[in-house]
């Protein structure tokens, strides 16, 4: 998610074609008061009028970049999940695999995602297009780059050619998911390296 505005001097203003200047640093604000909200409320209560109190702005300021909760929500949700960093190229299939539950691990367990995650999931099922949002900026941007750490391993040899990407992108997923955000259950300092290994197997079983 984003992070808090650091102490640097704001970024010089922008003006978007045929519309007013936007304020960099205060777009960041709000964008990080947009997902603080999100946390503590959740989607179905969060308000827009909340958001722009947490930023220290007015509601306007909200509407001159999105038109509504919904697109606000969409729109850094993208954001987010784009800018999330490619699976690490370690050089192995083992480091890739820990690289990438360690990345995912501290997603879950930061105080934000760990409460929205879950929370977007659940209206997604109520909310249709909020639910092709998540599809293509969360699950298809983040099966993408997995994808990649697949085929890395393909053309070193490390698995084979006809690997079933799409089940070792669910396990990839799953298992970390289903224990650190659905039942939350505290883990030992060395899961992530049992469940590297647990998926090696399953990978070239």
């Amino acid at each position: 998610m984003p992070t808090a505005p650091d102490p640097r001097p704001p970024s010089p203003e922008r003006r978007l074609p045929g519309g007013p200047v936007l304020q960099d640093s205060l777009t960041e604000a709000l964008s990080v008061a947009f997902f603080e909200e999100l946390a503590s409320t959740g989607y179905a209560r969060l308000s827009l009028e909340a958001v722009a109190k947490r930023a220290g702005a007015g509601k306007a300021a909200i509407y001159r970049r999105w038109p509504s909760k919904l697109e606000m929500t969409i729109a850094l949700v993208t954001r987010f999940a784009v800018d999330t960093p490619e699976a690490v190229d370690s050089g192995t299939l083992r480091g890739d695999v820990l690289a990438f539950l360690t990345q995912t691990a501290a997603a879950l367990r930061h105080p934000l995602p760990s409460r929205i995650i879950p929370d977007l999931l659940a209206e997604s099922t109520r909310n249709p297009e909020l639910a092709q949002a998540l599809s293509t900026a969360v699950r298809d941007t983040r099966r993408a780059k997995a994808t990649r750490l697949l085929d890395r391993a393909v053309e070193r040899g490390e698995l084979p050619a006809d690997t079933d990407r799409e089940l070792a992108l669910d396990l990839l997923a799953g298992p970390l998911y289903w224990r650190l955000a659905v039942v939350r259950t505290p883990t030992a300092p060395d899961y992530l390296d049992r469940l590297t290994d647990k998926l090696l197997a399953a990978f070239t079983a």
